[in-house]
């Protein structure tokens, strides 16, 4: 992709925002801050994800403002300029020239001038949207300086009335993807599918969690993928009952089951896949059945997702297959729609079937609308699907089936005609995976 191409892409989101906002408004959009891991090192940078969508821009110590001033709009970035010492500790900065011909922003400034030009930038603007209670301190900053002008209000200066947050417009905005974000998704979910399929591929008895943790990373940075967009989940036998388990220090053992929670994120935009197997050859006929009733209600809610049904569609579906299911192998017992109503299945799903993916991993965007109800899907929309049964080793339940964790985890992109598996080709059948594994 072309730095013109991509330029165009993130001016288009700017304009597009903007004509949604009334005239004489000013958007001040701070990006993500370094976070100290220990002392004084710091987590790997990850940008704001509005600030990102709005500007392309991947540097720390950077604020996007944008001006609507009738039928103008500008694009002002602060950020840190060239410095050939700190570069050597910090590697190559864009700098304030390449902030304009690379990143299309009208004004350019040093990050250290943004607290003195600020004041300036207001003066006569009637609506600022900012995100409230994301940076404290400039919540400060920019609440004094509303105060301070409306002190000059009898000069003949305008002064801010109100102060709103931009982030249910961005957000609206994000949760319809466009062809370059469905192509970054796309080339994700590819790297994550050969990552999990080699995982398969050597995942054995006697390895630890650890190990098939690292292969499935290592595949995610040889192909391309900036590394895991969530901690890898790798569970073995009991750990696969853990829904957020990032341990990953167990040794498998043999009659275990494996389940491998991982996607990676490609031009930041995120994957998110499961699949559970074994860790020998085959399934047990306990793990089968119930892998079985899994896989079909997966199956069976991907039909529900399509435009005009509803997000919640394809949860409930799951839920009725799985209860039905878990009633044919003995561990619930009573009407469906009771068990249901009361809610008795969730001590085996307790999670619901999947969630919008995107720049963030749970991205942005709704799931009710404005009448709490379900959000209708639409073209554009990804999310996940991802049923579960888990099983404890309480007492009272069957011995046979204690300890069991079997989630199945796919990326369904909403189309015109349908649906698109973004994750397809990634082993999920009984007799895909058992293939695989001999």
């Amino acid at each position: 992709m072309t730095s013109n191409f991509k330029k165009s892409i993130f001016e288009h989101r700017r304009k597009k925002l903007l004509s949604s906002l009334p005239d004489s408004s000013v958007v001040v959009i701070p990006n993500s801050k370094h976070q100290i891991r220990s002392n004084d090192v710091e987590y790997k940078f990850k940008p704001d994800t509005d600030f990102y969508y709005l500007t392309g821009f991947e540097e720390p110590n950077s604020v996007c403002i944008l001006k609507k001033e009738k039928k103008d709009f500008s694009f002002i970035l602060f950020l840190e300029p060239k410095d050939k010492d700190k570069e050597i500790w910090t590697g190559k900065r864009t700098g304030l020239e390449k902030a304009k011909s690379q990143f299309g922003a009208d004004e350019s400034y040093p990050f250290s001038h943004f607290n003195e030009k600020l004041k300036s930038i207001l003066i006569n603007f009637e609506n600022i949207y900012y995100p409230l209670g994301k940076d404290p301190k400039l919540d400060s900053r920019i609440t004094t300086i509303v105060g301070d002008l409306k002190r000059l209000n009898r000069s003949g200066l305008k002064s801010p009335k109100r102060i709103l947050d931009h982030r249910d417009i961005i957000h609206r905005m994000r949760f319809i993807k466009d062809s370059n974000e469905i192509g970054s998704m796309r080339k994700a979910a590819e790297i994550s599918r050969f990552a999990h399929i080699e995982a398969m591929k050597l995942a054995r008895p006697g390895i630890h969690e650890y190990e098939l943790e690292a292969i499935i990373e290592y595949h995610f940075r040889k192909n391309g993928a900036s590394g895991p967009s969530y901690p890898t989940i790798v569970g073995s036998g009991e750990n696969c009952t853990i829904l957020h388990y990032i341990e990953n220090s167990k040794r498998i053992k043999d009659g275990d089951l494996i389940l491998i929670d991982a996607g990676c994120e490609y031009e930041n935009y995120a994957s998110d896949v499961t699949r559970t197997f074994p860790a020998g050859k085959k399934f047990s006929s306990e793990q089968k059945d119930l892998y079985e009733i899994v896989l079909e209600s997966q199956l069976k809610a991907l039909g529900e997702i399509k435009p005009g049904k509803t997000f919640i569609d394809a949860h409930n579906k799951a839920v009725k297959v799985i209860v039905e299911g878990l009633k044919y192998v003995g561990l619930l017992k009573g009407s469906t729609e009771k068990i249901i109503k009361n809610g008795d299945y969730k001590k085996f799903y307790m999670h619901k079937t999947g969630h919008w993916l995107g720049l963030d991993v749970h991205d942005a965007g709704p799931y009710v609308d404005e009448k709490g109800k379900s959000i209708k899907l639409k073209p554009g929309m990804v999310t996940t699907l991802e049923p579960g049964i888990y099983t404890s080793n309480s007492s009272d339940l069957p011995i046979r089936f204690r300890g069991i964790g079997i989630r199945i985890e796919d990326d369904v992109l909403i189309t015109s005609r349908g649906h698109d598996v973004l994750t397809k080709g990634t082993p999920k059948t009984v007799k895909e995976i058992e293939n695989l594994r001999s």
